[in-house]
């Protein structure tokens, strides 16, 4: 809980850690990164190996410095390694997607899965070492237990999210976002209060050693596709 007359006052701090580079080398970094970044892929197929909780947490601080509405910070990374918690979720999980995959979805939504080859199975739920939910917070409580707003949330969390997968990938491990609908049952398997909305159960690990994604997931479009200048 917090309470947002704490933090009424404007109080300013000189910008330390802002660091500027050369041309040349912006270039270079900026190179380097799509060029790093552009290796990730989606990963279904996980070694079962354990992760460093060290590493996890690094890239959840990582997270954590994201820029959000008024800095309210509206987020929580449930981490989940217990392969009786894996269990369940996998469980609820497939439910949802034998409706989703069966009734819910349209045609068309299952054309555009085709070539990603998913479908109801998700064994890498409990295959994988971790697993983190990833909780929008729509509101806060003060110490007396009166809400207060939390804006933009669910932009602040997909920034989050954003950083998260980045600082996984640079840390080497694999990961895969995965997003039943609904997701309510993930509040009660890891605890979380009503006001916390889940919004991405995020897979990580190392992938398995004979591991194959398929060809259309690594199809990205250029950038005069995603860009424009004016």
């Amino acid at each position: 809980m917090n309470d947002q007359s704490d933090s009424s006052v404007l109080q300013l701090e000189p910008l330390r850690e802002y660091r500027e580079y050369p041309e040349d080398e912006m270039r270079e970094r900026a190179r380097w990164f799509y060029r790093d970044i552009a290796r990730r892929r989606t990963v279904r197929e996980f070694d079962s190996r354990p992760v460093p909780r060290e590493v996890i947490e690094q890239c959840l601080l990582a997270a954590g410095t994201a820029p959000s509405g008024a800095n309210q910070q509206p987020w929580h990374f449930a981490v989940i390694t217990d392969p009786t918690k894996k269990q369940r979720i996998r469980m609820a999980a497939e439910a949802e997607e034998r409706e989703f995959y069966a009734h819910r979805a349209p045609q068309e939504w299952l054309d555009a899965l085709a070539p990603l080859g998913t479908d109801s199975d998700k064994p890498f739920l409990e295959k994988a070492p971790v697993l983190i939910a990833i909780f929008a917070q729509k509101y806060g409580l003060n110490s007396d237990g009166t809400r207060y707003s939390h804006y933009y949330y669910p932009e602040s969390v997909g920034i989050a999210t954003g950083l998260l997968l980045a600082a996984l990938h640079h840390s080497g491990l694999a990961t895969l976002t995965h997003t039943p609908n609904p997701m309510k049952f993930l509040n009660e398997i890891c605890d979380r209060p009503k006001l916390e909305r889940p919004m991405i159960l995020l897979v990580v690990g190392y992938p398995k050693a004979d591991c194959q994604v398929p060809v259309h997931g690594g199809i990205k479009k250029s950038l005069e596709d995603i860009s424009s200048w004016s």
